[in-house]
């Protein structure tokens, strides 16, 4: 199990590419791991055959735990890759010594692989260790029963040795929620049996209640699915910042039309720059003003950060990652532009590493183009604030005593007040504000 960043203690096996007794080359995928911070896909360094897998599907492990062996047919398994694979997360699986070397080190029995980035996730700590759901010891005859009659039998009582499930108890069960009562079509029925539906808990829509296909493909989606890893991390990150940091917020609304127009006019001349750069440079501009938006506190203590990590939301199918433009301080316009684009390429393309969504200090989160006028974001852990931005439309205004139409943007700034105030914060957004409407300032810088 390879360990792409520092902070990445396990990982678990999403699905594999490979089965044993595969021929392998190198550099093919052999299966995809999900951390805490991205889903990766694992290659291999060698070419070969995948004599053994240890880790299954769903299971996880540590990072440099043996999860499989590459190697020639009929070669020896050391005998530790004989024992069954480690329940899922278990702290400390045996892993085999033989394949624990790394890939530049004196060839292994059988030889070790290694990863690229395939798709990423949220920055975020590791997620607290789930428990293994409980074991249903059911005889063979009572599941046999249940999966006749398309029952669930995970909630029912067991009366055998040990709370064992037995035939029965699936009997009485089928009673008291008067089975023989209820109607079902066979091709509904045939379909509760294959998604493990409990057919007592449909409510039939056909005559006289009978239970059709599309009832039982309600209750499918209906069912509770588990969440992936990287929804549990964003649930339990934003959880943890929204309940544990007391949030304030300041929103300001800018004039964006003679920067729209300066705009134009670079794009005509071959400029590539985007309205998220420049609300990224006035940011990092005003963050110089402001050190103390760049930095952190536990409450008790603030540490300031001594440059500026930008943090850039950016929004894919699976949700939401951060990507950090490393020193955004010491980069020129153009060079924030280079970076901004290429992280964000990177984490559409699914080719973000871990460490590359590690250590910002100060995110924009811009969902301008989502066509949303303005919005409130969570503070990032780690971090004192975060910048919302919405659409950029015309927009009726007063001006001088009249009324026109400007192009208007709304920022909203999302603020932990326990070591940034009302006025601070309003004085920040409107540094923020006053630079964006400053056209010969970004003259001077393009």
């Amino acid at each position: 199990m390879p360990k792409l960043g520092q902070t990445v203690e396990e990982a678990s096996i999403v699905r594999w590419h490979k089965r044993e007794g595969d021929p392998v080359k190198k550099g093919d995928v052999l299966f995809e791991i999900e951390t805490d911070k991205a889903v990766l896909e694992v290659e291999s360094f060698y070419d070969g055959t995948l004599l053994k897998i240890l880790v299954r599907e769903e299971e996880t492990v540590p990072v440099s735990s043996t999860v499989a062996f590459v190697g020639e047919p009929g070669e020896d398994i050391p005998e530790e890759a004989t024992k069954p694979a480690p329940a899922p997360k278990q702290p400390e699986p045996k892993a085999a010594p033989a394949a624990a070397a790394a890939p530049a080190a004196t060839k292994p029995a059988a030889p070790v692989v290694g990863a690229t980035a395939a798709a990423p996730s949220p920055v975020a700590a590791p997620a607290p260790t789930a428990q293994a759901p409980a074991r249903v010891f059911i005889s063979p005859r009572a599941r046999a029963l249940a999966r006749e009659k398309a029952i669930n039998p995970d909630g029912i009582h067991g009366s055998g040795p040990n709370g064992r499930i037995v035939a029965r108890d699936v009997e009485k069960y089928l009673a008291d929620k008067g089975y023989g009562e209820i109607r079902i079509s066979a091709a509904a029925k045939k379909l509760a049996i294959r998604e493990g539906i409990d057919i007592v808990s449909v409510r039939g829509s056909g005559v006289s209640g009978r239970i059709m296909v599309s009832d039982v493909e309600r209750a499918v989606a209906e069912k509770p699915k588990k969440m992936s890893r990287m929804r549990q991390v964003i649930a339990q990150r934003l959880t943890e910042s929204f309940t544990t940091t007391p949030h304030f917020y300041v929103s300001v609304s800018v004039d964006m039309t003679d920067l729209m127009a300066y705009r134009q006019v670079l794009k005509e001349q071959g400029g590539t720059y985007t309205v998220t750069d420049f609300i990224m440079e006035a940011v990092v501009l005003t963050l110089q003003e402001f050190p103390v938006l760049n930095s952190v506190t536990d409450g008790k203590s603030v540490r300031w950060y001594g440059s500026v990590e930008l943090g850039m939301a950016v929004a894919l199918d699976e949700g939401l990652v951060v990507p950090v433009i490393r020193d955004a301080d010491q980069l020129s316009m153009m060079e924030l532009h280079d970076a901004a684009r290429a992280l964000a390429g990177k984490a559409r393309e699914g080719k973000l590493l871990p460490d590359e969504m590690m250590g910002s200090t100060f995110t924009v989160s811009n969902m301008g183009m989502l066509k949303v006028e303005s919005f409130s974001a969570i503070i990032n852990p780690g971090e004192a604030a975060i910048l919302a931005i919405g659409s950029t439309g015309e927009t009726p205004v007063a001006r001088d005593g009249r009324v026109v139409i400007r192009s208007m943007m709304n920022m909203t700034l999302s603020a932990d007040h326990r070591i940034v105030d009302g006025r601070m914060g309003a004085e920040f957004v409107n540094a923020i504000k006053d630079k964006l409407e400053d056209v010969a300032l970004w003259k001077s810088m393009t």
